[in-house]
C-alpha cells in the first residue's frame, strides 16, 4: 500500500487516497451558527489540496451545547441549503466529506449561559482555569434519550445535505468520551460501572445513526486510545470498545487521545508519557488494528511524508492530519508531485499546560483564518498574539451566541422544541 492508494470502506464506498484531513475546530459559523462564507473558502482550499477525506470540525447536535460560541450547529432543516453548499465545496475535487458530530458534555464554558450536562457531576480540573467551566448536571434518562435522538437527527440531515458520512466524536473528553471514562462516569445505573455499560451510549448512538441513514453513507467513530490520566479510559479499554463496534456497521475508527485536562492530542499527557513526536498514537493504532474489523485511521502530529508512509506500511489504513493541513492545505498534492513540505508551528514551552494548549489551538485557528481569507498561512505567528486574537474574537462571538440562543429558545417556546424539528429534510 501507499499513501495514494484507494481505500474501499465496508459500506462499499471509496476514499480516493489514504490521507484524511482530521477535524479541527474552525470556529467559523455565521451569526445563525451555520456554515459561513469563510468556512466555504477554507474547505475549497482543502478540497483543492488533494486529501481523500475531509472531516469537518465539530458540528454540534444541540445548539445549547457548544464547544465554542462560533461553532456550527445542525439540529433542524432551517439552514440546510448552507450545509448543501458546504458539502458541494468539500466534495468538489472528489474527496469524501464527513461531518464530525459532537456534544461537549462538561467541556463547555460557563459564559455561554447554558446548563452543562455530563454522565456525573464531576467538574473539570484545570487549575485556575477551572472557574471557566460549570460543575455539570448528572444526566437523567430523558436527557440521555434526547442526546441519542439528536445525534441521529443530525446524521440524517448531514446525508440530506450531501455529505458522504459522519464521524461520531467519542474522544478528547467530550460527552461520549466522558461516558467511557471511569473518572467522569461514576454512575451506578445501566449507563455506568463496567466498560460495556459505560460504552452503552456510544453503541446506542451508532445504532440510532445507522438506522436513519442509507447503507452507502459512512458512519465512523473517533475514539481515544487513552485518556492519559491515571485511572481513566485505557488502551485496553479502547480495544474492548472497538470489539463492541465490530458488531455494528461502522466504516472507520479514528484513533486519537486526551482531553482538556490532558491534551495528549497536542503532545502533553498527565501521566508523564512522552508523546511529543509525530504519529504519537501509532503504537495504539497498531494494537487497535489487530482487533478491528473496520479500517483504522491514526491522527496526531504527522507532518512528514516519511512518517505518513510508515503509518501506512505498518498496516494502519489511513493517516489523519490536522495542523499540517492548516499550515499547508496543498500538502497532499505537494507530496504527490514530489515536493517536500514539512509544515510546523513555533513550539510552545509555557509551564501552564492548559494555557499552552489554548495557545496551540489559537495558533492553528490563526492559520485557518488566513487561508479562509485567501492569505498565506503564518506558521511563525506568536502564540501569545494568536491567543489574544482568539480571546477577543471569542468574547465578541460569545455575546453574539447568547443573542442567538435567546431567539432560538423563544422560537422553541412557541411550538416545536429547538433542535427536534420534525419537518422533512
Amino acid at each position: 500500500m501507499n499513501l495514494f492508494d484507494k481505500l474501499v470502506l465496508p459500506n462499499g464506498s471509496v476514499i480516493p487516497n489514504r490521507i484524511g484531513k482530521a477535524a479541527m475546530e474552525e470556529n467559523m459559523a455565521d451569526a445563525d451558527q451555520a456554515p459561513s462564507e469563510p468556512l466555504m473558502r477554507l474547505y475549497q482550499a482543502w478540497a483543492d489540496g488533494g486529501a481523500g477525506l475531509l472531516i469537518t470540525g465539530n458540528v454540534m447536535v444541540d445548539g445549547r451545547a457548544m464547544t465554542g460560541p462560533a461553532g456550527v450547529v445542525l439540529e433542524d432543516a432551517s439552514r440546510l441549503e448552507q450545509f448543501r453548499r458546504w458539502a458541494l465545496v468539500s466534495r468538489s475535487k472528489g474527496a469524501q466529506a464527513w461531518l464530525q458530530i459532537n456534544h461537549p458534555g462538561r467541556q463547555m464554558q460557563a459564559n455561554l449561559g447554558q446548563p452543562t450536562w455530563a454522565p456525573s457531576a464531576v467538574p473539570l480540573e484545570l487549575g485556575n482555569m477551572s472557574r471557566l467551566f460549570n460543575t455539570p448536571q448528572a444526566m437523567t434518562e430523558a436527557m440521555i434519550d434526547e442526546v441519542i435522538r439528536r445525534f441521529a437527527r443530525t446524521a440524517n440531515l448531514a446525508e440530506a445535505a450531501g455529505f458522504t458520512g459522519v464521524e461520531i466524536h467519542a474522544a478528547h473528553g467530550y460527552l461520549l468520551s466522558q461516558f467511557l471514562s471511569p473518572l467522569t462516569n461514576r454512575r451506578t445505573d445501566s449507563w455506568g460501572g463496567p466498560l460495556a455499560s459505560r460504552a452503552r451510549l456510544l453503541i446506542e448512538i451508532v445504532r440510532a445513526v445507522r438506522a436513519v441513514v442509507s447503507p452507502a453513507f459512512a458512519v465512523a467513530v473517533k475514539l481515544n486510545s487513552a485518556d492519559f490520566q491515571r485511572g481513566g479510559f485505557s488502551a485496553d479499554d479502547a480495544k474492548e470498545v472497538v470489539k463492541l463496534l465490530n458488531g455494528l456497521a461502522v466504516d472507520l475508527v479514528e484513533i486519537s487521545g486526551g482531553s482538556y485536562e490532558a491534551p495528549a492530542m497536542q503532545g502533553q499527557a498527565r501521566d508523564g508519557r512522552t508523546l511529543a513526536r509525530e504519529a504519537y498514537f501509532l503504537e495504539f493504532a497498531r494494537d487497535i488494528r489487530a482487533v478491528a474489523r473496520m479500517p483504522v485511521m491514526v491522527t496526531g502530529g504527522i507532518r512528514r511524508r516519511q512518517v505518513a508512509e510508515q503509518v501506512i506500511d505498518s498496516g494502519v489504513d489511513m493517516v489523519g492530519m490536522g495542523t499540517a493541513l492548516a499550515i499547508d492545505p496543498q500538502l497532499p498534492e505537494h507530496w504527490r508531485s514530489g515536493v517536500e513540505s514539512v509544515p510546523s508551528l513555533s513550539p510552545i514551552t509555557w509551564k501552564n499546560k492548559p494555557l499552552a494548549s489554548l495557545a496551540n489551538m489559537a495558533a492553528v485557528r490563526h492559520q485557518m483564518r488566513k487561508v479562509s481569507s485567501g492569505k498565506a498561512p503564518n506558521p511563525r505567528v506568536s502564540p501569545l498574539r494568536a491567543l489574544i486574537e482568539q480571546q477577543v474574537s471569542t468574547s465578541w462571538r460569545t455575546r453574539q451566541y447568547r443573542k442567538w440562543i435567546a431567539r432560538h429558545s423563544m422560537q422553541g417556546s412557541r411550538g416545536t422544541a429547538p433542535g427536534l424539528d420534525t419537518r422533512s429534510a
